[in-house]
């Protein structure tokens, strides 16, 4: 059962599938054989968490390794990196920051990998409330919610479509910013902000309330890579769970989520 590790306010290089890692998947599993099993720190975005708790019991039954996953902010979870936490896979909310990552020295060359696609949603708790992108422009709410976008790329995304529609101006007076996406879910969904920019998988099995799944072309795409961090780098648990991300099992359950996925 996948054990949670909660460090702080926890969230272009090109990215491949891979394959490599296999090698990684098949030390992990003669070890498993072997009686020898270990645990594989993951850092998470905030937006994929309920994905990893989905996908990290099958890790863990398919390989006998544990799985101990830290939520947060993108940004500051990379701040968190650089200041030297343990670490050992980097599941960000973007490609930007794993690429940084590897040119700064902090993950493996090579081992970027896109998993997921994200989708972005306008969401409000109250039904008829969000009826399109006409929503923005009526402006008929006091308070909007979106993460951070100097830390958390849903945030950023969320500001280009504001900008697209002009009207990131007239509405800048009724943002309030969640630190990371999780934490601007929940504003809108305790009707702190009647509604915000949330992750579409957030809101994939919400029942109620009234949504618009924004399009991808309003606003940069949202590819989500994963890296082996250097303190990962002779484990054969996180090359394992890097191959396992990119299998049939959690595939199926990042698409359930409404994430899109790469080639």
């Amino acid at each position: 059962m996948v054990r949670h590790n909660d460090r702080g306010s926890l969230q272009m290089g090109t990215s491949s599938r891979i394959p490599t890692l296999a090698v990684g998947l098949l030390a992990s599993l003669l070890a498993v054989s072997a009686g020898q099993t270990a645990e594989v720190r993951v850092a998470v975005a905030a937006n994929f968490t309920d994905p990893i708790k989905e996908i990290a019991p099958l890790f863990e039954t398919a390989t006998g390794h544990k799985l101990v996953a830290s939520f947060g902010a993108t940004g500051q979870i990379f701040a968190q990196i650089k200041q030297g936490a343990p670490f050992e896979v980097f599941l960000a909310a973007d490609r930007a920051t794993p690429a940084k990552a590897v040119a700064e020295g902090l993950a493996v060359m090579g081992t970027q990998v896109t998993y997921a696609i994200g989708k972005l949603a306008l969401f409000s708790a109250t039904a008829g409330l969000v009826t399109g992108s006409q929503t923005l422009a009526d402006g008929k709410f006091t308070k909007i919610a979106i993460a951070n976008p100097a830390t958390a790329p849903y945030g950023a995304a969320a500001l280009q479509v504001m900008d697209k529609f002009a009207v990131k101006d007239a509405l800048a007076a009724k943002i309030v910013q969640g630190q990371n996406i999780g934490q601007t879910y929940q504003f809108v969904h305790t009707g702190n902000a009647e509604v915000g920019f949330v992750a579409l998988s957030q809101i994939a099995f919400v029942e109620g309330g009234s949504r618009w799944v924004v399009p991808g072309n309003l606003h940069a795409p949202i590819l989500q890579d994963a890296v082996l961090l250097k303190p990962g780098e002779q484990s054969p648990a996180a090359k394992a769970f890097l191959e396992f991300l990119n299998g049939k099992d959690a595939r199926t359950i990042i698409e359930k989520f409404g994430y899109g996925i790469g080639e």
